[in-house]
């Protein structure tokens, strides 16, 4: 049911009708193993993937995959797919050979569309669990298999969350041809924008987020993703005009991305979380 009605293709036609030229898609690992993956996941994420790219053709948006989940989870919250908060991709090298093959079996499938734009290898990885020295060892592997099916197509890799440096992977990844690195900026999650007010938050945006992606763009470097970003925050009580100004803020900001950004996510039952309720109430206009 919620394969059959969640994401339908007048969605797609909303996103080309608003100007927006690009959709990234989460999926899991299991999606490899369709339409029988192993328990406890269920079937069915390939076929709606299929339909997605089949949407995108129809209305020209581009489509990034993003491997949400890779085996074993790499950062131990729920949309990894661990349950229990383990933590366990990259601790062997089994994990990361079985999510290079999904990655190999993603490229080979969709390396023909029209519409795929990019494949983003894995998503938020999370320090010190998911170490310096996997990351890139995967990252290595998975541009190759990337590269075995399609030139064109960009490779998008996440900068780890956790402690780490903004630039680790510049070394890696600069090496590579069509490379994105992907930052996701919330001024939620730390305790530091539990207090802040309506014009803090603005300032942060302007100020500490605008050279934080200073810092990761470079002129001969990887391109610069801000891959998830929302207008939403701590603030109480905030008003729709409040809400406008933060949406306004980022979108200056984060359009200053050399790969451009993606809004986290399309459709949400909390409000401002819903890109689609935050354009049709008038709380961004693109």
């Amino acid at each position: 049911e919620h394969w059959r009605t969640f994401i339908v293709e007048k969605d797609f036609k909303f996103i080309s009708q608003n100007g927006l030229n690009a959709v990234r898609i989460p999926v899991g690992w299991w999606i490899a193993s369709d339409p029988t993956p192993p328990p406890p996941f269920v079937g069915g994420s390939l076929q709606a993937l299929d339909n997605a790219f089949q949407w995108a053709e129809k209305y020209g948006l581009k489509v990034i995959i993003d491997l949400h989940a890779a085996p074993g989870s790499q950062n131990g919250w729920e949309h990894s797919g661990s349950r229990d908060s383990s933590q366990e991709w990259g601790k062997t090298d089994e994990t990361i050979t079985q999510t290079v093959a999904v990655i190999d079996f993603l490229a080979s499938r969709y390396a023909k569309s029209p519409s795929l734009y990019a494949v983003e290898l894995i998503n938020e990885p999370l320090s010190p669990g998911a170490t310096l020295s996997s990351v890139i060892e995967y990252y290595k592997a998975g541009y190759a298999a990337v590269r075995r099916h399609t030139s064109t197509a960009f490779v998008v890799m996440s900068n780890r969350l956790g402690p780490m440096k903004p630039r680790e992977l510049f070394p890696m990844a600069s090496g590579f041809k069509r490379s994105v690195i992907d930052v996701h900026y919330y001024n939620l999650f730390e305790d530091m924008f539990n207090n802040m007010t309506v014009q803090q938050n603005i300032d942060f945006v302007y100020n500490n987020r605008s050279s934080q992606l200073n810092y990761v763009t470079t002129s001969n470097g990887p391109l610069t993703f801000v891959g998830e970003w929302v207008a939403e925050w701590q603030v109480v009580g905030a008003g729709k005009e409040d809400y406008q100004r933060l949406a306004e803020a980022q979108m200056e900001v984060y359009g200053r991305a050399s790969f451009g950004w993606a809004y986290w996510t399309l459709k949400n039952v909390r409000k401002h979380w819903s890109l689609e309720w935050m354009i049709n109430n008038g709380y961004i206009k693109l």
